[in-house]
């Protein structure tokens, strides 16, 4: 922690930087200092800006591709209010069973598949 004197000092040596003026005195100081260069300086500068722009650019594109989930349709069954127990149980397996004929069938193309690979 800096002490009072210390703190006094310390700002007193960094007095020597200029206080914000806002961007037309910051562009006609890089205009000024600017003119002062070569012209390899001045094409190495606009290189070096030009990537950093592309890459920037490359990273803002990139992260607006393929983020949001495909679109999904979901099928809703209309029920009757008055259904019993037994009827909800009995769909309940039918529903299982095509799940389960399903889930066989898909393993039994991917082991097919496998044979075709040779795996």
């Amino acid at each position: 922690m800096l002490e009072l004197g210390t703190a006094s000092a310390y700002i007193c040596r960094m007095s020597w930087f200029p206080k914000p003026v806002g961007p037309r005195a910051a562009i006609a100081d890089l205009r000024a200092f600017m003119r002062h260069r070569s012209r390899e300086q001045f094409i190495g500068a606009a290189l070096a800006i030009l990537v950093t722009a592309i890459i920037i650019i490359e990273f803002l594109v990139d992260s607006r591709i393929n983020t949001a989930p495909p679109e999904q349709i979901v099928y809703a069954d209309s029920w009757k209010a008055d259904r019993t127990d037994a009827e909800i149980i009995a769909q309940q397996k039918l529903d299982q069973a095509k799940k389960d004929k399903a889930a066989k069938e898909k393993q039994r193309q991917f082991q097919k598949l496998e044979k075709q690979l040779g795996m």
